[in-house]
């Protein structure tokens, strides 16, 4: 069958936009759609240029017999920081306080379209990584973690506080709470995870760094490799935190009971970052 351009190109954005980061031969695309290399190389550089003027994402494209292009999502700055300042917007109501200081997030990690969007732009920061796989506790973090594993294109694991019987063998470990200095318990399905995969950690909110600390010991034991810490919202601490190199969107300053006050501004996602479109 052939295809005429306006169908090739909607075609392809779509297969490359459902298989981020993974390497398409021009002959894979030459064959589907029984055109010519030529062609194909074409219509690649319309959509790349499309990609990254619409903040979408670019296409890296690799030479010689084994070559290739591949879609490799990323965010424009400005795309970023309207995001992440309506995100801060959304965190600082204080209709989200309760009792003891806590947030209320449930309804942001409920919204497919901010879940998606917070899963692009993390990604978006590591994408240029080697990563196997991503990494969360349950049960937070488990939403970001499948978006942002989508995004990369790459499965995702869930550390639980406790055994279950359907997840067979497992590698357990003590860990002490950064914050309320307790000690807790982690476990991960021995199946779950390759030795000496790569593994970027990502979780919902980090205080004092702990729990995303007790992952890094766990992750030891597999013999496998820390490629990355992202998390949703990080809090203010005044001691030292357990972990140091992480990228957060959002950072959570103060929380005032008394006066229904919640001080919210952007993470350390923008600091020393060379990855913008």
């Amino acid at each position: 069958m052939k295809f005429r351009r306006s169908e090739r190109l909607v075609d392809m954005t779509h297969f490359l936009m459902n298989h981020p980061r993974e390497l398409v031969s021009l002959t894979y695309f030459s064959q589907t759609y029984n055109s010519a290399k030529s062609s194909i190389s074409e219509d690649l550089v319309i959509i790349k240029d499309t990609f990254e003027n619409q903040g979408i994402g670019t296409l890296q494209t690799l030479s010689g017999a084994a070559g290739g292009v591949k879609y490799i999502p990323k965010v424009k700055k400005e795309q970023a920081e309207e995001f992440i300042g309506r995100l801060c917007k959304l965190i600082a109501d204080p209709e989200r306080l309760l009792p003891g200081g806590y947030l209320y997030m449930t309804d942001l990690l409920g919204d497919s379209q901010i879940l998606n969007e917070v899963g692009k732009h993390l990604a978006s920061a590591v994408a240029d990584r080697d990563i196997d796989v991503i990494m969360t506790v349950a049960t937070k973090g488990i939403p970001i973690a499948q978006t942002v594993a989508h995004h990369l294109n790459v499965p995702f694991i869930i550390v639980r506080r406790d055994n279950k019987v359907t997840e067979g063998s497992t590698v357990s470990i003590n860990y002490v709470s950064g914050s309320s200095k307790r000690l807790q318990m982690m476990s991960l399905s021995k199946r779950s995870l390759k030795e000496g995969a790569k593994v970027l950690i990502v979780d919902d909110f980090m205080k004092a760094g702990g729990t995303v600390n007790g992952m890094v010991n766990l992750l030891a034991e597999f013999n496998a490799t820390v490629a990355g810490i992202a998390v949703l919202v990080e809090s203010e601490f005044p001691e030292e935190r357990l972990v140091n190199d992480y990228i957060s969107l959002v950072e959570l300053s103060d929380v005032d009971l008394k006066e229904k006050r919640i001080n919210v501004s952007a993470g350390n996602y923008f600091t020393g970052r060379t990855e913008f479109l």
